[in-house]
């Protein structure tokens, strides 16, 4: 697992897009930055919560310049089934993020649970804002479902550090 730093270039990060497609990070570069929510997957239901969260704001971002996508190492078909009971039809939805591209992000990777819904391994939550240049603005990772960031909160500091040019701590 490695660590990312703010200011720093982040990896190249390419999946496959629900319904069709890819996604690949900064390939249409945004105003100000990529929000990319990594989500544990369908068997999580704070995952759930979170994301139909961030779905209600995902045009007050967009308003900020704020690109926003939700990924995970699902299978299509779990993403299918994400996708069509979550009730998140405004947040983009990636599939098939590797497990080495996980951990290239600092991502922590968890076993599934014998018994549960859970895949055979996965990655653990976190949130990033990359720059169009490809530059890390800030992150947070999780070794586990709890304790996110609400989106709510960091939309009011994106609008924030878009409007006062804050610059990316965490770089020394």
């Amino acid at each position: 697992m490695s660590q990312l730093i703010p200011r720093q270039a982040v990896p190249a990060l390419s999946v496959a897009l629900m319904p069709e497609g890819q996604w690949t990070l900064n390939a249409d570069a945004p105003k100000n930055f990529t929000l990319l929510v990594f989500y544990r997957g369908m068997h999580c239901p704070l995952c759930r919560k979170s994301l139909q969260e961030l779905n209600g704001l995902v045009e007050r971002y967009a308003a900020l310049g704020v690109d926003v996508i939700a990924l995970s190492t699902d299978s299509r078909e779990r993403a299918e089934r994400t996708q069509a009971s979550w009730t998140i039809e405004n947040v983009r939805l990636g599939y098939g993020l590797s497990i080495e591209a996980a951990r290239s992000w600092g991502l922590f990777v968890s076993a599934g649970k014998s018994g549960s819904q859970e895949p055979e391994i996965f990655a653990e939550p976190g949130v990033f804002l990359v720059r169009p240049d490809g530059t890390l603005y800030m992150s947070s990772v999780n070794t586990m479902p709890f304790a996110r960031p609400h989106f709510d909160e960091l939309l009011g500091a994106a609008e924030y550090v878009i409007n006062n040019n804050y610059p990316a701590r965490g770089e020394a």
